[in-house]
């Protein structure tokens, strides 16, 4: 044995066999791979059966040992897990770890502690629960922190920590419905397995859509939808877990007889339930009903769910009221003091947040109910998402986005009492798992939810590989998808992880990772190669265009459709042919209509998009046929100008296109309710690109202008568009408000003399309408004369 050796051997020995005045061993590692499950009977049924199984069946699944549970302490020398309450003085003759601190978090709702006590008759690790829900999120937080493989079964100790949720509401909503794009495929089992994971992170509440859609049963249903939200409630029964149910009121509640049967339609759902502790009835989104028919239909809802589930609650959201909707609803909480409501729901659509928490009295809760599940069109839509990701990912792709909900629930969280979210199908897992770990404790670092993660779902060398891997996906949405090579650097990093690690090519959270992966290479490669194409051809218009016109736009199509003839990375694309058909097949993931059965184009139809033009290739061959039909050869010559032209109009004059991150560098602002990417005709539009993105009032600078020169400002878009220079109205020398139209105005000299110019524009009155039929500005053009 030579010395480093002999260093190394007494190192081990003392830390395995050191005896310290306390007669307590120093292990730095606690070694489970022989240990026994004992269980206190003072924890309650089912979680007394349903703690010890989860632990077991999870270790067993990554290391192939099973765990048994013995009714008995074992003989001296073994290794013990242990599940007690934190009342209980000992277990079977042996002393339960008594916490000296001051600060006792066990002690409070759902908090625990874990503790590894070494002694000269082995080894105990003790999950002490509060309550049964501590016993459960004990033991989620050792599974969490395990290092399992087929050779190993160890937690890094030695361990004393203790600690309960910042936030009693942490939720997601779990819609068995067709809308969902993955739920709905799901059997009771893959529903159980969900449940059991997210409550392994801390999660505390699942909510279901029992009525909203039965008339439109899945495809995909394993079975049908009133047998599954029954389950739903069993499973959540047996993970003592809160059990929510989403239920608008899609009629009209002073119709007496559809109001009967919709009371009818709940009293049989809350009969039928062995588990129910929360109504949530929006009052909009969908619905159209006034409060003073909501408040007394929901009264009535209470004293039904009170004869099945006495202690169940009723909520409300404001979602879609109006101000004097509003107001009607705060004026009858005062007069009428309602004690069978329970709190609000905070959602998209209800008044702010702050003035909701200011205006509701503090014996009523209010529970946030965020949308992690989407990406545009929705409520925290990506910030500066590039067009290119917009129009193939979409709303619904996999879309972890830890750092950004980290600060988004950050602002609202202590406003409220948690949170239930809104999801439509497994593609947000990682949003879910982050909202429910910052639920539990908003101090955690979001590097550290990340590593749990990849610990417990891909196995622990992985664990700082994989969280670095899904920050980088992150950084993939950043920004102009063009300018950023990071990109090609994360794919690099994801292809290395993919070839070590085969087997976890059936586990679908890393499908998911490397969906995306591959997607964000195979859209930048596209962009690139196709907007390069595109330049190409308007080059060709140029140059020919002023002899032969339907040789310059034959040639010019020719050159623009090699998008679709010689198209890019064609190995990229069949990864991700191959990787959603692996996801369908392993979570029921539908991301085509057609091969997938989706709901809709917009529910996470990415394989559908996946080459959907990044160039206006589409657009120039509509185009060239309504040049064709032009009477003059001036008239065709000056078209084909304007469009070879559109994104360069020459020196001195300037093009933005309003929402894009890469093409509108004058534009200062951002849409902040995610309308400005157009969804038209199913997300196949074939308008030109920059008109599918858009502002209604955009402000844009401009700077080092010529204070000799003419200007004149031209807008292509829809509808109105009230145009400021300096603050100052302009009157249009051209204006038509059909789409995709001109309008124009002569800037005046006096405003361009300091070389500088603010550009504004006041929103037209259109409250009243839907935000497609909005007026939206899509190119601005400051055009020197």
């Amino acid at each position: 044995m030579n010395l480093y050796s002999s260093i190394r051997w007494i190192i081990s020995s003392l830390a395995l066999f050191l005896v310290v005045s306390c007669g307590q061993l120093v292990a730095q590692t606690v070694s489970l791979k022989q240990a026994v499950l004992l269980v206190s009977p003072s924890i309650s049924s089912p979680m007394r059966e349903t703690a010890p199984r989860v632990l077991s069946e999870e270790i067993e699944k990554r290391t192939g040992v099973l765990l048994k549970t013995t009714p008995n302490w074992p003989k001296s020398g073994s290794t013990r897990i242990a599940f007690v309450l934190a009342g209980d003085k000992e277990l079977q003759g042996v002393a339960v770890p008594v916490n000296a601190a001051t600060e006792r978090p066990e002690l409070k709702p759902e908090g625990y502690r874990i503790v590894s006590e070494t002694t000269a008759t082995g080894t105990t690790l003790w999950i002490i629960g509060a309550d049964s829900r501590g016993i459960l999120f004990g033991t989620g937080w050792v599974l969490r922190n395990l290092k399992m493989d087929r050779k190993l079964l160890e937690l890094p100790g030695p361990v004393n920590l203790a600690t309960a949720p910042a936030y009693p509401i942490r939720g997601h909503q779990l819609g068995y419905r067709h809308t969902a794009n993955s739920y709905d495929a799901w059997t009771v089992a893959q529903f159980e397995q969900y449940i059991r994971d997210l409550a392994i992170f801390g999660t505390n509440a699942v909510e279901g859509i029992p009525f909203h859609e039965d008339e439109k049963p899945s495809p995909h249903f394993k079975i049908p939808a009133a047998e599954m939200r029954i389950k739903i409630s069993e499973i959540c029964k047996a993970y003592d877990m809160d059990y929510w149910v989403w239920t608008p009121a899609t009629i009209e509640l002073t119709d007496a007889k559809k109001r009967q049967a919709e009371l009818d339609q709940h009293e049989a759902f809350y009969r039928a339930c062995p588990r129910l502790d929360h109504i949530f009835f929006p009052g909009g989104d969908p619905g159209d009903n006034h409060p003073k028919e909501v408040m007394p239909f929901l009264k009535d809802l209470h004293t039904l769910l009170m004869k099945y589930h006495p202690k169940a609650k009723v909520w409300l959201s404001l979602q879609g009221f109006n101000v004097e909707q509003v107001n009607y609803f705060y004026d009858y909480l005062a007069q009428n003091k309602p004690d069978w409501l329970q709190g609000l729901v905070y959602g998209p659509g209800s008044p702010p947040l702050a003035e909701t928490r200011y205006r509701l009295p503090k014996q009523y809760q209010l529970r946030q109910y965020p949308d992690i599940t989407h990406t545009v069109r929705c409520e925290f839509p990506v910030e500066h998402w590039d067009q290119a990701f917009a129009l193939t990912l979409g709303r619904e792709a996999s879309n972890p986005r830890p750092y950004f909900y980290a600060r988004a629930q950050a602002a609202a969280a202590p406003f409220t009492d948690g949170f239930v979210s809104y999801s439509d199908g497994c593609h947000d897992d990682i949003n879910k798992v982050l909202w429910s770990m910052r639920g539990w404790d908003p101090e955690m670092s979001v590097h550290q939810i990340l590593n749990e993660y990849s610990r417990f779902f891909f196995g622990w060398p992985l664990t700082e590989s994989v969280a670095s891997g899904i920050e980088a996906l992150e950084k993939n949405w950043d920004g102009p998808l063009a300018q950023n090579g990071g990109i090609e650097a994360t794919f690099s990093f994801w292809k290395t992880l993919e070839i070590a690690n085969p087997t976890l090519a059936t586990n679908w959270r890393w499908q998911l990772l490397l969906l995306r992966a591959y997607y964000d290479t195979y859209t930048r490669r596209r962009l690139l190669y196709e907007q390069g194409l595109e330049a190409k051809a308007d080059v060709i218009l140029t140059q020919e265009a002023s002899s032969d016109l339907d040789k310059a736009m034959s040639q010019a199509l020719t050159i623009i459709n090699k998008a679709d003839t010689e198209p890019v990375a064609p190995e990229l694309k069949a990864k991700i042919v191959s990787l959603c058909a692996d996801l369908f097949s392993s979570i029921g993931l539908q991301t085509s209509m057609k091969q997938y059965k989706a709901r809709g184009y917009e529910r996470g139809c990415v394989l559908d998009f996946v080459d959907y033009p990044l160039n206006n290739r589409w657009w120039l061959a509509d185009e060239f046929e309504k040049v064709k039909t032009l009477k003059t050869k001036e008239e065709k010559q000056k078209r084909l100008q304007e469009i070879s032209a559109w994104e360069m109009p020459g020196k001195g004059s300037y093009y933005d296109d309003v929402s894009s991150v890469s093409k509108g560098p004058r534009v200062k602002t951002i849409s902040d309710d995610a309308t400005d990417i157009a969804w038209w005709k199913d997300g196949f539009s074939r308008t030109r690109l920059s008109s599918q993105t858009f502002q209604r009032s955009p402000v844009l600078d401009y700077d080092n202008l010529d204070p000799n020169a003419e200007y004149i400002i031209r807008v292509v878009g829809f509808g109105e568009a009230l145009l400021r220079v300096d603050g100052k109205r302009l009157s249009p020398l051209v204006y038509n408000r059909e789409a995709d139209t001109v309008k124009e105005w002569i800037v005046p000299m006096s405003a361009t003399q300091d070389g500088h110019i603010n550009v504004t524009f006041d929103e037209p009155e259109e409250s009243h309408l839907n935000w497609r039929q909005n007026s939206r500005i899509s190119d601005i053009w400051l055009l020197k004369k």
